[in-house]
């Protein structure tokens, strides 16, 4: 038997807790949210760990003292400097490392995406094989980078290579040209090898637009009269703008900070030293982990500005 409070005429078990505010049933979006976070946790937690941690040490790497000798008895809060910074911007050839990566990563992307471009539209009507030419069209960007640097190497070979061969048998060449060897050419060959070899990641991006957009605008421009060229002009390539905005800032950012490419090819000799090539020979060829660190976070900090700089002048003309 239950007793009631006098005058209330509640049962004392039922009666709120004093200064406790009865909880609210959790709506549909807030249980979808939780279970969203649940799920996406895990995920978090292994980019924080693969990704924003090296991140952070590399940071705070960048503002000390720190050989590879040192490494082990350094540790999170040391003595901060600057120095590693003005080391590595006032280190002569910086400045003409910085434009050799600007125009390095420039023509590679426009290169590339020009080039994935062109595949796209001689693959995008159908014709017997196109399947086959599809597919080989991805071996550049499929197979091993190690196996496509050799490969170009040889073809470029001054005494060996084919191109040099045809050059002088059919072009009427005087002598052999180093292509990877020479600051005349080094530089142009290392962004023609970057722009063939990633031209099948903008063909995918590409290929996918084009065949999204409605043949009844081609075939009434078509009818209209319109020549081939204005129906790229003034009909594909406004439904292709945006694809082709995105693939500029996606490849320049990849460009931007690759290193095996020019490595394997020219070591960074013959005016191809990219600034991803320093921070490799600041690491060690000079043990100086510190002054690696400052390099990378100045190329990080670069590479920002130009992302900044993109979206704030061009996202939105694009859209």
């Amino acid at each position: 038997m239950t007793t009631t409070a006098p005058g209330t005429g509640r049962s004392p078990t039922l009666e709120q807790p004093a200064g406790r505010r009865p909880r609210r049933p959790l709506t549909l979006r807030r249980r979808e949210s939780r279970a969203g976070l649940a799920l996406v946790a895990p995920t978090l937690l292994v980019v924080l760990a693969v990704i924003g941690i090296p991140i952070v040490w590399t940071v705070v790497l960048a503002f000390q003292r720190v050989r590879l000798a040192t490494l082990r008895r350094t540790g999170l809060f040391g003595e901060f400097t600057l120095d590693n910074i003005e080391r590595v911007l006032h280190t002569p050839g910086f400045a003409d490392t910085l434009v050799t990566t600007l125009i390095y990563s420039v023509g590679s992307t426009a290169g590339s995406i020009a080039l994935g471009l062109v595949a796209a539209l001689v693959v995008r009507r159908p014709f017997r094989g196109r399947t086959l030419v599809r597919a080989s069209m991805l071996l550049p960007y499929v197979a091993p980078v190690v196996a496509m640097t050799f490969v170009w190497q040889v073809m470029l070979d001054p005494q060996l290579g084919i191109v040099n061969h045809w050059g002088q048998r059919l072009l009427g060449w005087d002598t052999a040209v180093p292509f990877l060897s020479q600051e005349s050419t080094a530089l142009a060959t290392v962004i023609a090898f970057e722009a063939w070899r990633y031209f099948p990641f903008a063909f995918l991006f590409l290929l996918a637009r084009l065949q999204a957009v409605p043949g009844e605008l081609e075939e009434a421009s078509r009818v209209d009269g319109a020549t081939p060229t204005q129906r790229f002009r003034h009909i594909l390539l406004p439904q292709l703008m945006p694809v082709i905005a995105l693939l500029g800032v996606l490849r320049f950012i990849m460009t931007f900070n690759k290193f095996d490419d020019v490595y394997l090819l020219t070591g960074g000799a013959a005016g191809t030293e990219v600034v991803s090539i320093r921070v490799y020979e600041f690491l060690t060829a000079r043990t100086d982990i510190g002054a690696a660190s400052a390099q990378a976070v100045v190329l990080a900090v670069v590479l920002v500005v130009f992302v900044l700089i993109y979206l704030r002048f061009f996202a939105r003309r694009v859209d």
